[in-house]
């Protein structure tokens, strides 16, 4: 099902997924390998999000496959997904409020715990203490997650996401809300994660970020695809800058 060192790479293929008479997302190819940054950019209303939710398995396509390692997930539930080792952030912040930082990073360590069949108290503290050190939390860590500012929320979430184990980690606008110092932290994880054989794939309206961070660029408009391939390619390509208000 994977491919070497324990990765996968993430598959869409003619992905459809209708509202009503409108196709929000229509026929779209995609695929996220191993070691890469891939980004998917697009005006607001592109269909970034709905395909995101087709990945993750939280909307069933209407046509199409969704592939994790050459393994067909279309119709697997999303917490299955997470078992074969896929996770996702959300645009909007999903923490659990009333349990510190520690112990929201903590459900992502023990859902790999869950995954491997097994329960081992000091694997999952040591993956939770390790997501935290990774985006610089620990000063915060037995803190209710509650009363934590918007850009840490962020990196808690992406702590627990990156606890989990996964191979295929799914980011929905990861760096809202960051500040340059946070923002400066997640580039350098992402990319060690890339180098360490992870599959990323990313949904960014910053431009320069894009341009920094993802190794090729996927570009959506009207639920299509426009361009894919190289990132200065894509971002150079007039019919995305056309779609996409974020390329100068």
């Amino acid at each position: 099902m994977s491919d070497a060192h324990g990765a996968a790479r993430l598959t869409a293929r003619g992905v459809v997924r209708r509202y009503g008479g409108i196709e929000a997302v229509a026929g779209v190819d995609l695929v996220a390998l191993p070691g890469r940054i891939t980004a998917l950019i697009g005006p607001n209303g592109a269909g970034k999000s709905t395909l995101f939710d087709c990945l993750a398995g939280t909307v069933r396509p209407d046509a199409g496959r969704v592939l994790l390692g050459g393994r067909d997930v279309t119709r697997l539930p999303a917490h299955r997904r997470v078992r074969l080792g896929l996770a996702r952030t959300f645009q909007q912040i999903a923490v659990f409020p009333t349990l510190s930082v520690a112990d929201n990073v903590r459900v992502g360590a023990e859902q790999q715990s869950r995954r491997a069949g097994r329960s081992d108290a000091r694997a999952v503290a040591e993956r939770t203490a390790r997501a935290l050190r990774l985006f610089g939390l620990q000063a915060v860590a037995a803190e209710p997650a509650g009363a934590q500012p918007s850009g840490v929320l962020r990196l808690v979430e992406l702590a627990r996401a990156l606890a989990g184990g996964p191979r295929v980690l799914l980011l929905d606008e990861p760096a809202a809300g960051l500040d340059a110092a946070q923002t400066a932290r997640l580039v350098s994880v992402l990319r060690g994660l890339a180098e360490r054989g992870m599959a990323l794939l990313l949904v960014e309206h910053d431009a320069e970020l894009v341009a920094e961070l993802a190794d090729s660029v996927y570009a959506m408009a009207e639920g299509r695809m426009v361009a894919g391939g190289p990132t200065s390619a894509v971002l150079a390509d007039p019919r995305v800058s056309r779609a996409w208000g974020g390329v100068s």
